[in-house]
């Protein structure tokens, strides 16, 4: 299931770049950009695993104080796209149509000063002329012709001609262009000024601008044109273990001695999550790694955490991961104020205590089905001395497209218990409301 939130992150004068400064008091301790297919998300894993493993730390830890990145070569529709056939998070910021395109928040609010920078010496007229004459191009689909991306598919062992001869031709014409093969047979021309790279340093300049400039940046990808991230002075960068042929080459060639470039052991978004720990960049492991992390929550206690453990345990429940044990529930209960109100996404109010009590008819009911829980967008705002709200959208279903999804938009009310040492949280609250693609079924909601 999708999650979508109504939470908008941006950074310049436009409408989303204030939404990303009011919610980030101080600078982000971290912001991953990263690449989206066969880097962050693996089309060899059915079971989504590596992705999820990846939504769960975000979520958890580093939701509220930094940023993520998606930088792909997509189009806005084939993003889009993704978005519903995989069990992907909002990202603060995405990159899109090879560099070309910045957007912020779930709105997808456009950064119209990139626009301005990326019409300087950019005829999209001419470059459609003269590539036709090519007929070793082919142009790629309507969607994926974007007022400064024109995109053809050439065979492998042709694309260095086409390119030189091509470079050529557009400097004989006055314009400043760039041309970008990846992926075996993605030949996209932009103007110079646009690229992933040079995406990803307009935004550093906007922060450092802002007097935010994130503490630790950390790119990720497989392909060519994702060679230009690694470029970016001071970042981090993580080739992930599947990279391609081009960029492995790239990094020979250009960043062998680089400490701060590693080829990942772990293939997609687990190689994202190694290099975290590898550059100590901050926790990369969360409960779905199956490590208990209790010291780790009574150190840094956060509600966000919380929460996240407590969805991951409803998934574990109905997939009967964990034991059919009174003792879980009670545990559950025990965190709730007798006086809690539960408001099911029809309007139906139950206490929190009774909300529980309805995990003891679905245990196991998801049993050997592909049914995963995740949760999008966990932001929390203190509201009071030891109160918090917190806001997050809920998944629950099969994380494959084409089947029954569901997922509800929540909204939750918790307390640090009483004492003098931390003890964990009390949930005072939770109002459930249906997500745009979510369809009333009899499948029980839980908060």
């Amino acid at each position: 299931m999708l999650l979508k939130v109504v939470q908008m992150a941006v950074l310049s004068k436009s409408k989303g770049d204030n939404t990303i400064m009011d919610r980030l008091k101080n600078a982000a301790r971290l912001m991953v950009v990263s690449d989206l297919d066969h880097t962050m998300v693996d089309h060899h894993d059915p079971e989504n695993f590596s992705l999820l493993r990846f939504n769960t730390l975000w979520e958890a830890i580093y939701r509220n104080d930094s940023l993520l990145v998606f930088s792909t070569g997509r189009s806005p529709t084939l993003y889009k796209q993704l978005r519903k056939e995989k069990p992907m998070i909002t990202p603060d910021i995405t990159i899109m149509s090879v560099g070309t395109e910045i957007t912020y928040g779930p709105s997808m609010v456009p950064d119209d000063g990139w626009v301005e920078v990326l019409n300087q010496k950019w005829d999209r007229k001419i470059v459609t002329e003269e590539a036709s004459k090519f007929p070793e191009l082919t142009l790629q689909s309507e969607t994926e012709q974007r007022p400064h991306k024109v995109s053809f598919y050439v065979d492998k062992n042709k694309a260095e001609t086409v390119t030189k001869q091509l470079s050529e031709i557009f400097k004989n014409r006055g314009l400043d262009i760039k041309i970008i093969y990846s992926g075996g047979m993605d030949l996209d021309i932009l103007p110079q000024g646009a690229g992933k790279g040079q995406a990803l340093a307009y935004l550093l300049k906007k922060f450092k601008t802002e007097g935010k400039l994130p503490t630790s940046t950390l790119v990720c990808g497989d392909s060519g044109n994702d060679a230009e991230l690694f470029s970016i002075p001071d970042v981090y960068g993580v080739m992930v273990n599947n990279a391609q042929e081009e960029l492995l080459k790239w990094h020979a060639e250009n960043a062998k001695n680089n400490p701060k470039i590693i080829h990942a052991t772990e293939r997609c978004a687990a190689g994202i999550i190694e290099a975290i720990g590898h550059f100590n960049l901050g926790p990369n492991k969360s409960e779905r790694d199956g490590v208990d992390l209790t010291e780790y929550k009574m150190k840094n206690p956060s509600p966000a955490h919380d929460l996240v453990n407590v969805y991951l345990f409803y998934e574990r429940w109905r997939r009967a991961e964990v034991d059919n044990s009174e003792i879980y529930l009670a545990s559950l209960k025990g965190s709730c104020c007798p006086c809690s109100v539960w408001v099911h996404p029809s309007g139906v109010e139950l206490s929190l205590n009774s909300a529980i009590s309805v995990l003891r008819k679905c245990y196991g009911d998801q049993q050997g089905k592909q049914f995963q829980v995740w949760v999008d967008q966990v932001i929390t705002t203190q509201v009071g001395p030891g109160t918090w709200n917190e806001t997050e959208n809920m998944h629950a279903g099969p994380s494959q497209h084409g089947e029954a999804r569901r997922g509800t938009l929540v909204t939750v009310v918790i307390s640090a218990k009483e004492g003098d040492a931390f003890d964990g949280y009390t949930y005072m609250h939770v109002h459930q409301t249906w997500v745009e693609e979510a369809e009333e079924t009899d499948l029980p909601i839980w908060f």
